[in-house]
């Protein structure tokens, strides 16, 4: 009879179990900046934002960015690796231990054999798998990268060009996808980004349809158990042009947006969207096109004018206030700014006088073109921002530019141009926002081995003195001698630049209220698994 009636008892709840609703997936609708779907075979295009989302939260690396806090810039931590070091014997070789029982989406193991897969697929021009667009982007990225081997099936060693004390940092941004994903699609890079490809990430990507939208889902075998994603699914789409992106948000259409319209942010305040800033490090510059043919920014006058001829505090009430002004690769906050000779500021007189001296005057104006893009990452509002340049520029010092509109994709190829390339189209600068998070990122952007197209240092600027500075602190293991030549190295891209220094990004974002968990670190990237939707 007892046995009858929990049978019974049973069979009532599980009645009124089938009866609850089922918990509606959630969803998380992002807009983009980009024009386009970053590219999905594990080392996306269009510059950090196709990081950001269409690359770590698929794709991952030996090494992570911490993106948990606010009060900081953004530190590494453990990824696919556990621990590494650099080899005692050898300051050039680094030693990465990899994290047992890691699969990729498609069940695969990740191993030693698939890190040495993947290194070829970018650094070995002869593999069956080198992928020459995803080779382009990483090897600009890690231009320190020599030799690699594998140690045993959880243990692989890399070493460098020279030492780099920093290399870490570099790490960082070597994705990994499933070699499986490549035979899967017959050896064929082009088959792979529509498969999609596996990576180890807490996203998986489950459908792509080219400048409308990439779909990603919550991977339920993440190897991290305590970071798996709090959404269901994750949708990107490609809207850049801010007012359509304004637009989708106000109309449900999305739950979050990149770089709203600053005369849009108080209206969207007031309507309960969730409009979130802070500082990163960033840098919104012009690149000067030293290196090409005649360039009038061979003279380090030049250069050191337009630091002085252009109004930033005028640009950032132009922005309402979502940027501060940039006088230097770094902020002037920060520890390592040190003590340059220049101190820019809007000095149109000392700006002109300069010019002067380098043999430009009302008779003979300076007059150069720069390349800029409608859109894209980290580039805030590049068409009204430039045209508030030109006009600025034009009336404080008589400096005539012509501005060139292209696509992000297209102007970020031109960064890896050389300086008389048919691609660059005669332009003089390159208006190209770019991270100023760690050493590694000033040695690939000024460290003269690595002139464009071999890495960043797109201006083929060369300076001795910070030459100097960088191998010291390459080499160095003591933190005070590493920030003294920090320090050194950063006074000279102010006294000598290689950039027009203009703004630092405040990073804005705007979200539905729907949006619970964000957190908007010091960085470039950010971290999906936080978001809930309520």
């Amino acid at each position: 009879m007892l046995i009858a009636r929990l049978s019974a008892a049973f069979a009532l709840t599980a009645l009124l179990l089938s009866q609850q609703p089922a918990m509606a997936e959630t969803t998380l609708r992002i807009a983009m900046t980009a024009s386009d779907i970053p590219t999905t075979t594990g080392m996306p295009n269009n510059g950090f934002e196709g990081m950001r989302f269409l690359g770590y939260p698929i794709f991952e690396g030996l090494v992570l960015w911490d993106l948990t806090r606010t009060d900081r810039l953004a530190t590494l931590r453990p990824g696919l690796a556990e621990t590494w070091e650099q080899n005692p014997e050898d300051n050039k070789t680094w030693i990465f231990h990899l994290r047992h029982g890691v699969k990729f989406h498609d069940g695969t193991d990740f191993n030693a054999d698939a890190v040495i897969w993947n290194l070829d697929r970018y650094f070995n021009s002869e593999s069956p798998q080198f992928e020459p667009p995803g080779s382009g982007i990483t090897r600009s990225r890690v231009p320190l990268m020599g030799s690699y081997k594998k140690i045993d099936d959880f243990t692989v060693a890399i070493t460098t060009t020279t030492p780099a004390s920093y290399f870490p940092y570099m790490a960082v941004y070597i994705l990994f996808t499933s070699p499986a994903s490549f035979e899967k699609a017959e050896r064929n890079w082009g088959k792979v980004a529509t498969l999609p490809a596996a990576g180890t990430g807490p996203f998986r990507i489950t459908k792509l349809v080219p400048r409308q939208e990439a779909d990603l889902a919550r991977f339920d075998g993440y190897w991290d158990t305590a970071r798996k994603a709090k959404v269901d699914t994750v949708v990107l789409m490609p809207i850049h042009e801010v007012n359509s992106r304004l637009a989708a948000l106000r109309s449900g259409q999305v739950d979050w947006i990149e770089v709203p319209p600053p005369d849009g942010i108080a209206s969207l305040k007031s309507a309960g969207f969730t409009v979130t800033t802070g500082s990163y490090p960033h840098v919104w510059p012009w690149f000067y096109n030293i290196g090409a043919t005649d360039s009038p920014f061979k003279d380090v006058r030049v250069r050191q004018a337009l630091n002085y001829c252009i109004d930033r505090d005028g640009l950032v009430a132009f922005l309402n206030g979502t940027a501060e002004p940039s006088v230097g690769w770094l902020k002037t906050s920060d520890p390592n700014f040190g003590a340059p000779v220049n101190r820019y500021k809007f000095d149109p007189a000392k700006g002109k006088a300069l010019l002067a001296e380098a043999g430009y005057t009302a008779a003979k104006p300076l007059s150069f073109k720069t390349m800029i893009s409608s859109s894209g990452s980290g580039q805030m509002l590049p068409m009204p921002m430039n045209e508030f340049l030109q006009q600025n520029l034009k009336e404080a010092c008589g400096v005539n530019v012509q501005i060139d509109v292209v696509e992000w994709q297209v102007l970020l190829t031109a960064a890896r141009a050389t300086p008389d390339s048919p691609s660059l189209q005669g332009a003089m600068s390159l208006n190209v926002s770019s991270p100023s998070s760690d050493v590694g990122v000033m040695a690939r952007y000024f460290s003269s081995a690595n002139f464009s197209p071999k890495g960043f240092n797109f201006e083929q600027w060369k300076d001795d003195a910070f030459d100097d500075a960088l191998k010291t602190l390459a080499e160095a293991t003591d933190p005070a001698a590493i920030a003294q030549a920090t320090r050194k190295a950063h006074e000279r891209l102010i006294d000598n630049p290689p950039w027009l220094y203009i703004l630092h990004d405040l990073n804005p974002r705007a979200m539905s209220p729907k949006v619970k968990g964000f957190v908007s670190p010091q960085s470039w990237f950010v971290d999906l698994t936080l978001v809930s939707m309520q």
